[in-house]
């Protein structure tokens, strides 16, 4: 199957952020032999226009969404994060009748509501390398979608408990190549490159963002 996946972060509070977990789902599910291309959003200025021309030139089958953040976390002034993501679910939606899948740690928050006010097909909330892959495989045979790790739908809710790996050995994670990487613009940027020390928690705390995604550093790394 052709799959575009679409890194929705544009946010630069802290640091610009590589779209680690994305880029790991891509490789998994392009070594089980599907087409994919991942499209970053965080350097882009016309972001409908690169969709338009992703969405056109490809064609995809199914369209993967990563949703990095609900909001900024800030007490005195909060600013809500979702409404960018909406328009690119939008515009995705006017460029293809592909069915659009939501993931990533903002999405894993509240999946279901995320999944209701985005107006997407279906969310998997949590781990994404072996679910996603099932669920392609699914959707490549017109089969029953029910017990699917962490598969949301639409006013039918969660379809099989989500999948928590306890050592992440247990799950070896696909390296992705640095053509992932496509908001590498300049020669002498500043990158931060990300590194996974767990994955997530399955405490579900309603105060904490951890259970959604990965615990993470990063590095300051300039290319010369």
């Amino acid at each position: 199957m052709r799959l575009l996946l679409v890194s929705a972060n544009t946010e630069k509070i802290n640091m610009p952020v590589l779209p680690l977990g994305l880029a790991c789902v891509a490789e998994a599910v392009r070594n089980a032999g599907h087409e994919v291309i991942l499209v970053d959003l965080m350097d882009q200025q016309n972001v409908r226009t690169v969709l338009k021309d992703a969405v056109h030139g490809f064609q995809p089958e199914i369209i993967g969404i990563s949703v990095r953040n609900i909001d900024d976390q800030c007490m005195e002034k909060p600013e809500f994060l979702l409404d960018p993501v909406k328009n690119i679910v939008a515009d995705c939606r006017s460029f293809s009748d592909a069915p659009i899948v939501l993931g990533g740690a903002g999405y894993s928050i509240f999946p279901e509501s995320a999944l209701a006010y985005l107006g997407a097909d279906m969310g998997i909330q949590g781990e994404g390398e072996i679910a996603f892959n099932v669920l392609l495989e699914r959707l490549d045979w017109k089969a029953d979608l029910s017990g699917i790790p962490g598969l949301y739908l639409p006013y039918r809710g969660i379809q099989g408990k989500v999948s928590l790996t306890k050592y992440l050995n247990e799950c070896p994670l696909p390296l992705p190549g640095v053509q992932e990487w496509t908001s590498l613009s300049s020669p002498n940027e500043e990158i931060w490159l990300p590194f996974q020390t767990r994955r997530g928690c399955p405490l579900n705390c309603s105060y904490c963002a951890k259970h959604g995604g990965a615990v993470s550093a990063a590095i300051s790394w300039r290319r010369s």
